[in-house]
């Protein structure tokens, strides 16, 4: 399977709220919504299937704050499995380095398992417990990872 990932643009909303219709309504992001991150503060990225759009990242920036944060991450039931939300994840990292952050965040539901590995895999550490993070009530693993080591000179 071919996945191409890229930068999101306008002419890909409709797609973008189309490959969230899979989700349950309250993780939904609406038109509207994805109109206002393609013009705000942030990067999406998304992927080319051979059925059309089968994947999208959004990840937000701060002009304050040197740490970026993954607000979300969809990928199509049909691309489960192939490798794409690693693609998401280190195209993420990389505009994130670009841009001069030294730390990447996200949140993810306590009982999303799947998830959670993907995220160990990629060196992600859970630094705290959010009680109630979400509408129905569940509780949100905050992670973190570094993108920069100590050089050298530090140690």
């Amino acid at each position: 399977m071919t996945q191409t990932v890229r930068a999101a643009t306008q002419e890909d909303v409709a797609a973008l709220t189309e490959l969230e219709l899979a989700f349950p309504e309250e993780d939904r992001f609406s038109r509207r919504t994805w109109q206002r991150l393609l013009r705000g503060n942030s990067a999406i990225l998304v992927s080319d299937g051979e059925a059309g759009l089968d994947g999208a990242l959004v990840l937000l920036f701060r002009k304050t704050s040197r740490i970026a944060r993954i607000y979300s991450i969809s990928v199509a039931e049909t691309a489960r499995g192939t490798g794409l939300s690693d693609k998401l994840l280190s195209g993420s990292e990389a505009i994130s380095r670009q841009r001069g952050c030294v730390a990447i965040r996200l949140e993810v539901r306590e009982t999303n398992s799947r998830a959670k590995r993907l995220y160990e895999r990629h060196d992600y550490r859970v630094m705290a417990r959010a009680a109630g993070y979400y509408p129905d009530g569940e509780a949100a693993l905050r992670m973190e990872k570094p993108l920069v080591g100590l050089s050298r000179e530090d140690q």
